[in-house]
């Protein structure tokens, strides 16, 4: 299989620490990848029709795409590790979900401030993609703290992703304010081996 990433994107880093946590690393070639909505990766279109990435191309099967759809086939390859069954499913999916929608907003304000000209940037945009930020940490930090604190599955591990980001590009916003209990659990997490072992690179 073969894995196109980019290093500094945390979609990607989902992925990584799901194959460092299952012991897939092996079977995975990392291809190093960029694209952007204004710069996009020529041939990979062909394999993913949205140029973004992760995309995880297979010998067996179309290219995969979207994170959660690649978390999810990996860890059913690895036998189901990271999404638990039962009722206890559904929580770690919206827990995943919660994260994505944080690194969504997140991804936009980086946007807002790399990509458009100065000129034309708009702070109230930026405000309101902060405001979903801001409001996702604080649902984790009042009602799925138990949920952060249990068996380790990939909600944990996207929401983990989702925080380093923000801290990546949008650090000075500070998540942390007002939100101590999972800023303690985000502290311990990130001492993860996986973790520190897929830091993006600065810049």
């Amino acid at each position: 299989m073969k894995l196109y990433h980019s290093p500094t994107s945390p979609y990607v880093r989902k992925v990584m620490i799901l194959l460092h946590e299952t012991n897939q690393m092996d079977d995975v070639e990392l291809v190093t990848a960029s694209t952007s909505p204004l710069d996009p990766l020529e041939g990979l279109q062909a394999k993913n029709p949205l140029n973004k990435l992760p995309a995880l191309e297979r010998p067996d099967g179309p290219t995969l795409y979207d994170s959660r759809v690649i978390c999810q086939y990996l860890d059913d390859r690895a036998g189901g590790k990271l999404y638990p069954g039962g009722a206890r499913r559904w929580d770690t999916l919206t827990l995943e979900a919660t994260a994505d929608g944080i690194l969504d907003a997140a991804l936009l304000i980086t946007y807002e401030s790399r990509m458009r000209p100065e000129d034309k940037q708009w702070d109230d945009w930026a405000d309101a993609q902060w405001s979903k930020i801001a409001n996702g940490c604080a649902a984790l930090n009042t009602r799925w703290m138990s949920h952060l604190q249990g068996p380790l599955d990939m909600g944990q591990i996207a929401v983990a992703c989702a925080l380093a980001y923000v801290d990546f590009r949008h650090e000075a916003r500070n998540w942390r304010k007002g939100n101590d209990g999972l800023a303690a659990w985000y502290a311990s997490f990130a001492e993860r081996a996986d973790m520190l072992a897929t830091v993006p690179p600065a810049g």
